[in-house]
């Protein structure tokens, strides 16, 4: 066997391991180290080669950015269980419930709200759906819009900065993290807008499946109201402001003041006040959310190591050359290559995390993309939305997971008045999936909805830049190095 050979057989055996189902990160590692003793066997590159390991594992653990991800999850952990959800999803649903539509808006409007302080997709759908399912089908929403909204509303957290995606995407892509958040607004508010626009055309088309909440259903009016929805909004606001502004994640923001683990840290603190400020804070809650820290942790460290086995591997056996001329001759150019990679992560997200292809994907995909002149911050942004459909699309989506588990609990307690079947969770879930791949589709052919809100680069046209040499009638005076100061010489009969 040539070497040339063995790198698609070892990215074939990748696939094949993510396949069987076992733990993706002790996968990766054993099939890392068994290549690397066949290559060394082989004699394709000394053993010495594989030293470089505990180099690589040491880099990741010393790896500052991604010291921001258990502050962030942590931040999130404890802002999910102090009752933020609960109290925006009341105050929202009843101040736009009597429209036609008016539940599925506070729960587009409360989802992006608790994804932007959340972060973590399992509470923020479990939390909208224990409150608003049993409203919605209350009073007469359609099952498979109402099932659809909640899921897809609790994915719009892996987009919305301070996403734990977009921190490990400028990692791995070695770009900005502050970039990277500002990148992701433009698509943020507009998937918001096209979730919004589709339940405004479906109480224009289907009237009867969105119907208005009937007055007496309010339970606070005016300025109770009004006082109730501000409460819950405006000190999460101030604590998204300070973070984000901190590190330059805001648009239109030109400095940072704190790296993406300060804000981080702040935000962590931040998370407590608010918790203490809604009188939820306790030893409990805290564990909780520490527990709830220390998992996912440690199941990014873990995956990182394995990947990092395994790319080392594949960059010996000249992987990286492969996939890279695989992938720069496709035709169309940028487009191609965009189109094909985004087919190609939407498929592998039916079976993977998405910490998992950004780790074990992005390496490999990045340098092409470079190569190609494409924006690392674009090109990250777009890899985010697409993989959000990867809590979407049945039958592996777990956010589907999430809100089957949560229906049937609802059901079994005597919240829910029937039983939500798994069809109406699956169908649900196609329209927004749909406007998902529509938004990358936008974001493919229209970058600007990722680079408006970017710093400008500055840059510099060689051909424009004049060197001018002095001419000789511009040339330096000559010193005299009799006199080199050029003090005037003394007068006869004075003294020097």
């Amino acid at each position: 066997m040539h070497m040339e050979n063995f790198a698609p057989l070892m990215f074939a055996g990748l696939v094949v391991i993510m396949l069987i189902g076992f733990p993706v990160a002790f996968s990766l590692s054993a099939l890392g180290l068994f290549c690397g003793f066949f290559a060394i066997e082989m004699g394709w590159f000394p053993a010495g080669f594989m030293s470089n390991l505990p180099l690589n594992v040491f880099g990741i653990l010393s790896n500052e950015t991604l010291l921001a991800i258990p502050f962030f999850t942590l931040m999130g952990a404890v802002l999910e269980k102090c009752g933020l959800a609960e109290d925006m999803l009341d105050s929202m649903g009843q101040l736009f419930g009597p429209v036609r539509g008016g539940l599925g808006y506070s729960v587009i409007i409360v989802g992006f709200i608790l994804g932007a302080i959340t972060g973590t997709v399992a509470g923020q759908v479990i939390a909208m759906a224990m409150i608003s399912l049993p409203v919605m089908m209350r009073y007469g929403y359609d099952m498979r819009y109402s099932t659809g909204v909640l899921a897809a509303s609790g994915t719009i957290t892996q987009l919305v900065p301070p996403s734990l995606v977009l921190i490990v995407m400028a990692d791995q892509l070695g770009t900005d993290v502050g970039q990277m958040y500002k990148g992701a607004w433009g698509p943020s508010i507009l998937q918001v807008l096209v979730f919004a626009a589709y339940t405004f055309l479906l109480s224009r088309i289907k009237p009867g499946h969105v119907p208005g909440l009937p007055v007496n259903a309010r339970t606070l009016h005016g300025w109770a109201l009004w006082g109730k929805c501000l409460r819950g909004i405006i000190p999460s606001a101030i604590l998204i402001f300070a973070v984000l502004g901190s590190m330059g994640g805001l648009p239109f923001m030109d400095h940072a003041i704190a790296t993406p683990t300060e804000a981080g840290a702040m935000g962590a603190v931040g998370s407590l006040v608010l918790a203490a400020i809604h009188r939820r804070l306790n030893w409990a809650l805290l564990k909780e959310a520490m527990d709830g820290t220390m998992r996912l942790t440690a199941m990014v460290v873990f995956i990182l190591i394995g990947s990092r086995m395994f790319s080392l591997v594949f960059q010996g056996v000249d992987g990286a050359k492969w996939i890279e001329h695989t992938l720069s001759s496709l035709p169309g150019g940028q487009i191609g290559f965009l189109i094909a990679v985004n087919v190609f992560v939407f498929f592998l997200a039916f079976f993977l995390d998405f910490f998992e292809i950004a780790f074990i994907i992005l390496p490999l995909l990045g340098p092409v993309a470079a190569k190609l002149g494409i924006d690392m911050v674009w090109f990250g942004v777009l890899l985010c939305v697409n993989m959000q459909t990867s809590f979407m699309h049945p039958p592996f989506g777990f956010a589907l997971f999430y809100l089957r588990g949560i229906a049937d609990t609802l059901f079994k307690n005597g919240t829910l008045p029937r039983k939500v079947e798994s069809r109406d969770i699956y169908l649900g879930a196609l329209p927004w999936v749909l406007m998902q791949l529509l938004l990358v589709g936008i974001v493919i052919f229209f970058p600007q909805t990722v680079t408006v809100f970017l710093d400008k680069k500055v840059e510099i046209d060689i051909d424009k830049v004049h060197l001018e040499m002095p001419s000789d009638t511009d040339a330096a005076p000559q010193i005299d190095m009799e006199n080199p100061f050029g003090t005037p010489p003394a007068q006869d009969g004075a003294k020097p």
